[in-house]
């Protein structure tokens, strides 16, 4: 199993929709992020949605990964036809073997049968280039309704893309969730978190910690994954407790992206 960075690995850096830092972490800035921690793979996620992306500026990309020797993943938020047909011909001209996709999106939350539609449509421009199609478990289908859908596709080229931390949204604690998806998974995201009651004793927080200083066992989650041969790439990302001001939230997720590349590597040599 091979492991890598995301873009979700410096997700301040990158930016989001209330917090857009003046220069922000581009796709090739990304690439020297994963040199620098010595590691050749990056995945590129929705919060920096490629399809946005000049012709160019995609063809660099790919020069400069493979100037570099850094393998590409890329990623998309909305499963609908068009735009898993449209990330199909980017993960081809990037040479992309993983395509990982968020199912819902604003305003946008189709059902089982929908989505499983919508993959047997394309699944053939999936087969016959070989890239495997990786659906995220997030915060609203629960994992036996993933796993369904896995079923039904019934294709080596559909699986999961299991994430440490978001199925918690959905009401389904790590163990339950692994259980059901392991077989089906073919890209993991290992996201550390903690658990803390609040102050008013009323309620949890639920937010990240580097690798290794959380709640989730690594050796465990590998472990659980190997038997099944399917997963063949590892992810760091980070939920980073943001500071008082963006600059010091990029300089603490570096920081902590630094910490946990070096604590996990071990399990992947």
């Amino acid at each position: 199993m091979q492991l890598g960075i995301s873009t979700y690995t410096y997700g301040w850096a990158v930016g989001t929709p209330e917090n857009r830092p003046s220069t922000y972490l581009t796709e090739l800035d990304l690439l020297t992020k994963a040199e620098q921690v010595g590691v050749s793979l990056v995945q590129v996620g929705d919060n920096l949605p490629l399809h946005q992306l000049p012709a160019q500026s995609l063809r660099t990309f790919s020069q400069e990964a493979q100037a570099k020797n850094i393998s590409l993943e890329i990623g998309a938020r909305g499963l609908t036809e068009d735009h898993l047909h449209l990330y199909i011909r980017i993960a081809r001209q990037l040479n992309a073997r993983l395509l990982r996709f968020v199912v819902d999106a604003k305003d946008y939350e189709p059902n089982v049968d929908t989505i499983i539609s919508i993959i047997k449509v394309l699944l053939p421009q999936l087969e016959n280039t070989q890239l495997t199609l990786g659906l995220e478990n997030h915060d609203r289908l629960k994992a036996k309704e993933f796993a369904y859908i896995i079923e039904q596709v019934g294709s080596p080229f559909v699986g999961i893309c299991l994430d440490s931390v978001n199925s918690m949204g959905a009401g389904e604690g790590l163990e339950q969730v692994v259980e059901i998806l392991a077989p089906y998974t073919v890209n993991v995201h290992i996201k550390d978190f903690g658990i803390k009651r609040l102050p008013h004793l009323m309620g949890f927080q639920i937010d990240g910690r580097p690798a290794g200083k959380g709640m989730l066992n690594v050796p465990w989650l590998l472990e659980k994954l190997i038997p099944y041969q399917r997963c063949h790439t590892a992810i760091l990302e980070q939920w980073v407790v943001p500071e008082d001001t963006l600059e010091k939230s990029i300089g603490k997720e570096d920081a902590w992206a630094t910490e946990s590349i070096q604590y996990l590597k071990p399990y992947f040599t």
